[in-house]
């Protein structure tokens, strides 16, 4: 058994919201954990969060940037659907860089020890035990890296995980959207397209075959961005197309980011010894919305509870609750936004007539309360009967576009 190196409770691997909470829960725990998290990298994001998010995990007013108050969905013919949230109610804007890194300097003021650096592997000491390697921020090519101890690693690495491709299998088979955005100076100015109030959303096979663009409002900037799975659609090519149709290519860039973006939780989160996934790196985002923040969030501290009770009993069995519990508060709003990817992002002519559906009021009111709560809304079981028949009927071709 080497002795000579750090050995920690948990080593953390990845800073982004996944990582940084699940550390600052250990940490409170008193669990002993390293946060390793490279430098500078923010993953491409609209930015929003949910008041459920504020409140749950207590995020301070100052770090909302903008308030939105209502979204505007934008049809293959231009037609757009402003669906208005209810009076007094709004989403969050968050600038990622900022964001992350308030959640990582939370997690150090409750204990976590912080590192700098790039993941390299995890290697097993004589007894077994993990040891994370990882080369420090500015380290000379040549220098040896690191090696710290670790009694459960939690990969936190984004999609297609470093982590979890080493430990967790199927990780490596991961279908990823690959999303882009552009950050740009927001208009002060007229700007007749433009409200920094307003999420526009725009479902045109131009600018995504199969996913769909954005233009969100981050107070002094904006966030102009699309993704999609279709290998050779030029992602850099729809956002100029995008920002030259609403004006916005007049506005200052001020930095460009891609990433590719997990589309459906992974089969499995740990490797049944002493390793666990979070984040994108487990696959937690929404199908056709593409929210992560929200559930990269909840997933961490669900990991953090899970590798709590491996720490304290060895068993780890209880690494695969994490995943389940996940699944049992979220599995079922998973599987509907992906059957309604499939559906009604397949085609301009069923995008068309989705935005449609976007016009009826229980389609908003629903869609709303099931966001702003992250729960299925369940006191109107007569509204969501009425919205099945409303969306077979435009399926079939029923009812009008």
């Amino acid at each position: 058994m080497n002795r000579s190196i750090e050995s920690f409770d948990v080593v953390v691997v990845g800073g982004g919201p996944a990582g940084a909470t699940a550390a600052d829960d250990l940490a409170r725990q008193g669990r002993s954990v390293l946060l390793l998290d490279k430098a500078g990298r923010i993953k491409p994001c609209g930015g929003a969060i949910p008041p459920r998010l504020v409140r749950d995990f207590g995020i301070p007013a100052e770090l909302i940037v903008a308030r939105i108050t209502s979204a505007r969905m934008v049809a293959p013919s231009a037609r757009a659907v402003d669906m208005p949230i209810d009076e007094g109610g709004f989403v969050g804007m968050v600038d990622r860089d900022v964001f992350d890194e308030w959640l990582r300097t939370r997690a150090e003021s409750h204990g976590a020890a912080r590192r700098t650096g790039s993941f390299e592997g995890i290697l097993r000491d004589t007894d077994g035990t993990a040891t994370v390697a990882y080369r420090p921020k500015g380290a000379p090519d040549d220098a040896p890296p690191v090696h710290v101890r670790a009694r459960c690693v939690i990969g936190a690495d984004g999609a297609r995980s470093a982590v979890g491709r080493q430990e967790v299998k199927g990780a490596e088979r991961v279908r990823c959207v690959f999303a882009y955005h552009e950050i740009l100076r927001a208009p002060q100015g007229e700007a007749p397209r433009y409200d920094g109030q307003r999420c526009d959303v725009y479902y045109q096979g131009r600018l995504s075959p199969d996913f769909y663009a954005w233009i969100f409002p981050h107070g002094d900037t904006v966030s102009v961005g699309t993704g999609s799975a279709r290998k050779g659609f030029s992602l850099r090519g729809s956002v100029a197309v995008l920002r030259h149709a609403t004006g916005l290519d007049q506005m200052e860039t001020l930095r460009r980011e891609g990433a590719p973006i997990p589309l459906k939780p992974l089969r499995r989160w740990d490797n049944g010894r002493d390793v666990i996934l979070a984040g994108d790196a487990a696959g937690v985002v929404a199908p056709a919305s593409g929210e992560g923040i929200y559930y990269a969030m909840l997933c961490g501290r669900l990991v953090a509870e899970a590798a709590d009770a491996f720490c304290r009993t060895g068993d780890a069995r209880l690494l695969r609750t994490a995943r389940s519990r996940f699944m049992r508060l979220h599995g079922r709003v998973f599987w509907i936004l992906g059957i309604m990817q499939y559906v009604w992002y397949a085609s301009d002519r069923r995008r068309e007539r989705f935005v449609s559906i976007c016009q009826d009021a229980d389609v908003q009111r629903l869609t709303w309360q099931s966001y702003m709560n992250k729960e299925l809304e369940r006191r109107d079981p007569l509204a969501h009967l009425r919205i099945f028949f409303k969306d077979l009927a435009h399926l079939v071709g029923l009812a009008r576009a």
